[in-house]
């Protein structure tokens, strides 16, 4: 990861997008172990049929590690000083993930940059928005 500046990074800076794989039934099955949300609206067809959803789909958080990610491959974890985000829509099987963000703010005084966040899908609907605050050196 290169090193980032805050004297170099101006508002309106974009970070390089993070793109995530489409979503398989495998990915909600994995993320389900590892974070121990074993809902069955995220994995189990049926029961999610019987709640009137078309089928399964993403845990809200394994699209906000995505956005995690999406920091992460920007900066160091430990600069990270917030992250939060909204969860706008569900994030179907199949679905693409691109995750994005832009800076729009600069505090010089404690030198903190507010970035916006958000994933979309492939036909370009969001599925969650939201905001970090990284802190970075000179």
């Amino acid at each position: 990861m290169p090193s980032r500046h805050f004297d170099e990074i101006d508002v309106g800076a974009e970070l390089p997008p993070f793109i995530a794989p489409p979503l398989s039934r495998l990915t909600l099955a994995l993320y389900a172990d590892a974070s121990g949300d074993y809902n069955p609206i995220h994995v189990d067809i049926d029961f999610a049929k019987q709640a009137g959803m078309p089928d399964v789909f993403a845990h809200g958080m394994l699209s906000m590690a995505y956005l995690g990610r999406l920091l992460t491959n920007w900066v160091p974890q430990e600069a990270i000083r917030s992250f939060a985000v909204r969860f706008a829509s569900i994030t179907h099987v199949g679905d693409a993930i691109t995750c994005r963000g832009t800076v729009v703010g600069k505090d010089d005084a404690t030198r903190t940059l507010r970035i916006a966040v958000n994933t979309r899908n492939q036909a370009g609907e969001i599925k969650l928005s939201g905001e970090a605050l990284v802190a970075l050196g000179t």
